[in-house]
């Protein structure tokens, strides 16, 4: 697992659709459910006529830390859902990359919120490693 300033990834060695479904059930092990999802290869294809590799973004939601989160801080609606993007790699391969929320919401400046982001980020960093 990679660590980048803003987001957790790995590199994978299954197909594309399998890592999905992978991703999808251990989100779900950390209590995350999949509120939205764009599929970025079929909307480009659609919107600009452009082929693009198989990629798709999910916007993971855990009810009780998003419930949480929005009781410090009514505003952070504006960074939710957690987006976890699957994307088609080489030679078979697939990237899996998640959005780190404590890094991402450290510039709020509201204290109280660390401890939930932090939480999040483990969660999110988890479902990475668990792949």
């Amino acid at each position: 697992m990679k660590k980048g300033r803003y987001y957790f990834k790995t590199t994978v060695d299954i197909p594309y659709d399998q890592a999905v479904e992978r991703v999808r059930e251990e989100l779900g092990k950390e209590g995350f459910g999949v509120l939205t999802e764009i599929d970025v290869k079929a909307t480009l294809k659609k919107k600009l006529d452009v082929d693009f590799k198989p990629y798709i973004i999910l916007g993971a939601c855990n009810p009780p830390l998003a419930y949480k989160t929005l009781q410090i801080e009514e505003q952070l609606g504006l960074m939710l859902p957690c987006n976890v993007v699957v994307q088609e790699g080489e030679g078979g391969s697939t990237i899996v990359s998640a959005i780190s929320p404590k890094d991402v919401m450290e510039p709020v400046g509201n204290e109280d919120l660390a401890p939930v982001a932090e939480e999040v980020s483990e969660k999110l960093r988890r479902v990475i490693e668990s792949l």
